[in-house]
């Protein structure tokens, strides 16, 4: 069954989604503290949290607001966004992160990536492959790198890593639907990683889809916002 995992996007301080990672196309939806427990009421165990600020600005901004949901509730939270240097790793680990997405850096500077690696083990990593027109998109898809996706993912791949966030950007905050034959392509080419789908979702059937392609977990956020998945309902399709 796939893993369900509800995303919360930061902005001063503040719970947004974006559009296909346009900050100016950015709507508010309230409290990220609110947002966390009411998944946790529902049941949700795992949430993904990205510091936009931190991924514009290349550094942590919003620590504080990830150790306010890692303090008040017990949810496994994975976040991203900003982590450059050693100094912003250990900021949010000791913010309360269980693990932490890393997509930039793994482009720029993979010798650091790959210390990181080492020093903290596979299982706190999560590779952050977004993707646009192909290529591996870094600093809050503010830029296309050089690097093709599978080829990207291989080098990763043959050093142990083995959770990999893959964002289709053209589909994210659209609610146009994910992009199954990428996720299809990669698990094609590398059947042994826990890979979350990012971007496009917009409903239960989506998330049912995916599960039938053997997609193994599912980062969704703003059909939650705007009300196209039922929170309660998909816990219950999950758990039945």
């Amino acid at each position: 069954m796939i893993e369900l995992i509800p995303a919360i996007d930061i902005i001063n301080g503040q719970c947004v989604r974006l559009t296909k990672g346009d900050y100016d196309q950015k709507t508010v939806y309230g409290k990220p503290l609110d947002m966390a427990l009411e998944f946790e009421r529902i049941g949700y165990k795992r949430l993904h949290v990205v510091d936009l600020d931190g991924a514009k600005s290349k550094h942590i901004v919003n620590d504080a607001v990830l150790r306010e949901i890692t303090s008040s509730t017990n949810l496994v939270v994975d976040f991203g966004g900003g982590i450059k240097t050693n100094e912003d790793i250990e900021k949010a680990f000791a913010a309360g992160a269980s693990m932490v997405t890393i997509g930039s850096i793994a482009v720029t500077n993979p010798d650091l990536f790959m210390g990181w690696l080492e020093q903290y083990g596979t299982d706190r990593m999560i590779l952050g492959a977004d993707v646009r027109h192909g290529k591996i998109s870094i600093n809050g898809w503010k830029e296309d790198s050089a690097e093709d996706l599978l080829p990207f993912l291989k080098k990763y791949v043959d050093a142990g890593v083995r959770n990999v966030l893959c964002t289709e950007i053209s589909k994210d905050g659209t609610l146009a639907g994910p992009a199954i034959e990428l996720y299809q392509e990669i698990m094609d080419a590398y059947p042994q990683l826990h890979l979350i789908a990012s971007g496009g979702v917009s409903s239960l059937n989506d998330i049912i889809a995916l599960n039938a392609a053997g997609i193994p977990a599912v980062v969704f956020g703003k059909a939650i916002y705007e009300r196209k998945i039922n929170l309660k309902e998909l816990w219950d399709w999950q758990n039945a």
